[in-house]
């Protein structure tokens, strides 16, 4: 026998019971090696298939654990946005509240309902008046004697409300009827977040009486009684800048004249704040310009006529003097101190 070839056990024997086993032939025993490699490649298969599922198990979990570091910092700054915007929301409303508070502790919240008795009283005195003289002008009076040829009787006039004289048409009057629009849109219809150079304010009668003055009365050009505040003055003065721009938009340039970099601050400021205005519209090619010496501010008005503009110029109350130079142009708003003030200032010094 060959040793390459595999012993035949003896079909009469058995390596164990002694029982006698059958014979395997060629093609079983080839069967059965077939077997064994493919239970060995199928096994192999598995382990590697176990291997690729750990794999993917280890991917999916550093894949989730990654989705969830990205979900949580996406969560975190979506709070963190969600806290800023809600602390913004918080100081408006508190800077609103001020405001109000303000409004109503200050001259013009207290003086309100005495500046309506007064107007009312002002236009109930008026219209009696005028109906006092109509009726004058229509009563027949009985003639008990001829008239004398020679001198006629003297003609006594019934007594009228005593006029300012107006010695000019005012230069607003074609536009009247918009701007009274415009102001009591500016009293009855407040718009805080409206665009820009459009008031933002609110705006009380005793605001809305000033400005009417200056446009009708004074034609665009003269002085009015101050509030007794900066902050009240520049809510007087963006009312009257917000109407020139409604009229004539771009072509309106606002000049301001105050005595000290801190007060030209202010009036910044407040313009800022009244108007929706940024610093990007301050400057000398902008809408606003800010001066503290009347000559530079003259010098830029004449330029700004010369290229088709409509310079504003708007005084300070602290300026104690008009130059000469400031009132040849149209539009000028000044502030003047109450005579109280004037007598303690002359006082003080």
């Amino acid at each position: 026998m060959n040793s390459d070839e595999l012993p035949i056990p003896d079909e009469n024997t058995s390596s164990e019971t002694g029982a006698a086993l059958p014979e395997l032939k060629l093609p079983e025993r080839e069967q059965i090696a077939d077997l064994s490699e493919r239970e060995k490649a199928l096994s192999q298969e598995i382990a590697n298939l176990m291997v690729t599922r750990d794999q993917i198990q280890s991917q999916v979990a550093e894949m989730q654990s990654s989705l969830a570091q990205v979900v949580q910092q996406n969560l975190s700054e979506l709070e963190q946005r969600r806290q800023s915007l809600q602390l913004s929301i918080e100081q408006l409303e508190r800077r609103q509240e001020r405001i109000r508070n303000e409004m109503k502790t200050s001259f013009a919240g207290t003086s309100q309902e005495i500046a309506i008795r007064v107007q009312s009283f002002k236009d109930y005195l008026v219209g009696s008046l005028q109906d006092l003289a109509i009726a004058a002008e229509r009563l027949e009076l009985p003639q008990f004697l001829e008239p004398q040829p020679v001198s006629a009787p003297p003609v006594v006039e019934e007594p009228q409300a005593i006029a300012a004289p107006k010695f000019a048409e005012s230069k607003f009057q074609d536009q009247a009827q918009e701007i009274r629009n415009v102001i009591d849109q500016f009293r009855n219809q407040p718009d805080y977040y409206g665009p820009v150079w459009k008031l933002r304010r609110t705006f009380e009668p005793i605001h809305a009486e000033r400005v009417s003055t200056w446009f009708f009365d004074q034609g665009g050009r003269g002085a009015v009684r101050t509030m007794g505040s900066r902050l009240q003055n520049i809510l007087i003065a963006s009312a009257t800048i917000s109407i020139l721009y409604k009229l004539h938009r771009d072509r309106v340039k606002t000049l301001i004249l105050a005595n000290s970099p801190e007060r030209l601050g202010e009036w910044r400021r407040g313009l800022q704040d009244c108007l929706g205005v940024t610093r990007s519209d301050f400057g000398s090619d902008r809408g606003i310009t800010l001066f503290e010496a009347p000559e530079q501010l003259a010098l830029k008005a004449e330029r700004l006529e010369k290229d088709g503009f409509l310079p504003l110029i708007v005084v300070d109350e602290t300026e104690e003097s008009i130059s000469l130079a400031l009132l040849q142009f149209p539009l000028l708003l000044a502030f003047a101190p109450s005579p109280q003030q004037m007598i303690q200032q002359q006082s003080y010094y």
